[in-house]
């Protein structure tokens, strides 16, 4: 008898992927802040010479699959990607897979989604669902960011995993292989190195547009945009982050709350009560990203124009960076005894 998939409602789409795929598999202690933090998840990358949407491209996190891949190498697991040129190759693939009672990850495009609501739908290609079976032609989803399970036509299914623009998905499909038990040692080795890789790349990665510096990047630009782009591109170019850091995933509120709930799990696992601390600190940032994008969402509906709060913006940017600074530097310096 096959095994069921269990559904798992998460706050982000790729971390409610990979939880999923490993608890199908038999790792029952995974969680949503734990698949985050030994994905090293958490990151910031303002990228200058890139627009999504008309408006700059702002990135909370590491690279789409990174968190699954990095979180799979520390626990010692596989995680087999494919990607397609031909349609037909990647529909039978895709078909393969769940008629070996396999349940999959699938790269997608938003756009297309017709259980999404029409003013969540826009061009991101970098959504995850899980793929789990067939009934009566169409294909049954587990769409992490969904209350949920629900379901894609053939032609639906096709269209998704083909989208076309930056990040396309070239149907690529992903699940974890050689799936092992993890030893409590192995785990606290895991999570450590996944904190120290978080704080190293935020901190001491050189550029001025990765990281805490990035974040400080992207307050001067602020600074700049009523006076250089005029009040309405302003706007739009601030409604773009807010959208970037809400809509898209959990962004950069989400993401911090995330990584303060990991830094929770992980002090248990390693009785260490000074990440309690920190916690505490990237949920601080996590509030100030959230008021921030409450600013900025009033400036782009056009109630507030004035320099003074696009300053205020910018000063909340730089604000956090200077709490997410402190607080990597501090997770950076800890030596943990296991």
């Amino acid at each position: 008898m096959q095994k069921k998939y269990t559904h798992i409602q998460s706050a982000h789409c790729e971390n409610g992927v990979a939880t999923g795929l490993l608890k199908y598999h038999g790792m029952d202690f995974m969680t949503e802040p734990l698949m985050f933090g030994l994905g090293s998840g958490i990151f910031y990358f303002h990228i200058p010479f890139l627009q999504i949407n008309g408006g700059p491209a702002i990135t909370y996190r590491g690279m789409p699959g990174g968190i699954f891949s990095q979180a799979a190498k520390l626990l010692g697991v596989k995680v087999n990607r494919k990607k397609f040129s031909n349609e037909n190759d990647a529909y039978d693939y895709l078909n393969k897979q769940i008629q070996m009672g396999n349940p999959v990850g699938c790269q997608v495009g938003v756009f297309n989604l017709p259980y999404f609501p029409p003013e969540y739908r826009f061009h991101f290609n970098a959504h995850n669902i899980v793929v789990y079976g067939k009934e009566n032609g169409n294909y049954l989803v587990s769409d992490p960011v969904m209350e949920t399970v629900t379901t894609l036509s053939e032609a639906d299914m096709l269209k998704v995993r083909f989208a076309k623009g930056p990040l396309a998905p070239r149907g690529q499909v992903y699940y974890p292989e050689n799936v092992k038990p993890v030893s409590n040692e192995q785990l606290q080795k895991a999570i450590s190195k996944a904190i120290k890789r978080s704080a190293f790349e935020m901190i001491k990665v050189p550029g001025p547009i990765i990281g805490v510096t990035g974040i400080n990047y992207t307050a001067r630009q602020i600074r700049t945009w009523r006076d250089k782009l005029g009040v309405r591109k302003a706007g739009l170019y601030l409604g773009q982050i807010v959208r970037m850091q809400e809509e898209i995933g959990t962004g950069g509120g989400g993401f911090r709350f995330l990584y303060a709930a990991f830094l929770e799990q992980a002090s248990n696992y390693l009785s260490e009560e000074k990440l309690l601390k920190v916690s505490d600190d990237f949920t601080r940032a996590g509030d100030l990203w959230r008021t921030s994008a409450i600013q900025m969402g009033r400036i782009y509906k056009g109630r507030l124009d004035d320099q003074k709060y696009y300053n205020e913006c910018a000063d909340m940017l730089d604000e956090i960076a200077e709490i997410e600074k402190e607080g990597f530097t501090k997770l950076l310096k800890m030596k943990f005894d296991f």
